[in-house]
């Protein structure tokens, strides 16, 4: 063996032992999760939930960094920026696998500029008006809204996001205009509906569901493929009038591309062993939330088939960002 071969075996070994090395090291200091949404939507509520449990498994504090602002863009953009060595997390959905279609000119490619650590957990959505709307089912709705083109409104966390896409799917698949208000957050938007002065909502089941209930709003329709177990008095939009409609939010963890690969199957490890739980199972599904769980390289899978489905869905639906 000549002395170039005993070198690259040498560098070899080295990296062979620092890989290990790396993950019993980490983390060293305090880990960041960018949430690119306003406090109190689905984003920030379940990254809080992490931190608290990934606390006592990284026994690193956990800092959650709100960041809103371009139906995510901005939050995302700054978390491309840091530094690759699993301190920084971003927090995302198919906000940001929308947005790969919707918005191409942004500052970073969501599977260029990131690598997939773990998804967290998927939920339905609820189709909500202030009960000032004079319609009571979907149908009345609909009839509402082509009667009167433009001139009904919904709300949305902003351009691009599961709740602006919802709204927008739900326009082309039953033949309505309807003039959509974004706002910076979820919160934002929610509250404009709950005083009236936005007519109509998609919002997760998870934070709209005690305001059904309450009769703050009246729910039209959910989501999913069959009835959520949350409200299950009101039905799909696809049984109540729009066959065939479905739309979900779903929420994931990234980090910046370059992150060591023993680092992101660190954490993957510890957020599937979170939201796998039966404790966590058990009391997400009363929330009307389903965990997921996967390994980095499935999540990319999962990830790449996202990008695919809503860029046909933003084709379909002429949607356009605002």
């Amino acid at each position: 063996m000549d002395g170039t071969s005993r070198i690259v075996l040498a560098i070899v070994g080295i990296l062979a032992l620092a890989t290990p090395a790396l993950a019993q090291s980490y983390p060293s200091r305090p880990v960041r999760i960018v949430v690119p949404f306003a406090v109190g939507g689905p984003a920030d509520v379940y990254a809080r939930f992490l931190g608290q449990k990934l606390l006592e498994d990284l026994k690193q504090p956990i800092v959650v960094d709100n960041r809103p602002g371009a139906g995510s863009i901005v939050g995302t953009a700054e978390a491309a920026k840091a530094s690759p060595d699993g301190h920084t997390l971003l927090m995302m959905s198919n906000t940001h696998t929308t947005n790969e279609s919707l918005v191409p000119a942004k500052p970073y490619k969501l599977m260029s500029d990131f690598v997939p650590v773990a998804p967290v957990n998927s939920s339905d959505l609820v189709m909500v008006v202030h009960p000032s709307v004079p319609a009571t089912s979907l149908q009345e709705f609909i009839a509402l809204a082509k009667a009167k083109p433009g001139m009904l409104n919904y709300a949305s966390s902003g351009t691009g996001t599961p709740y602006h896409m919802a709204g927008e799917l739900f326009k082309s698949m039953s033949g309505t205009d309807i003039l959509h208000v974004p706002y910076k957050g979820s919160s934002g938007a929610r509250n404009d509906v709950l005083s009236g002065q936005v007519m109509m909502m998609f919002d997760a089941i998870t934070t709209m569901a005690g305001n059904v209930e309450a009769n703050q709003v009246r729910a039209l329709g959910t989501t999913g493929q069959s009835r959520s177990a949350v409200l299950p008095n009101v039905p799909t939009i696809s049984e109540a009038g729009v066959p065939g409609y479905t739309a979900t939010i779903w929420l994931g963890l990234m980090a910046p591309v370059g992150t060591p690969k023993a680092v992101v199957d660190q954490l993957n490890g510890a957020i599937s062993r979170i939201v796998g739980s039966a404790d966590v199972r058990e009391a997400w599904q009363k929330q009307g939330a389903q965990p997921m769980v996967m390994t980095p390289v499935d999540f990319g899978k999962f990830l790449e088939g996202d990008i695919e489905k809503w860029a046909r869905i933003v084709a379909i639906s002429g949607a356009k960002p605002e």
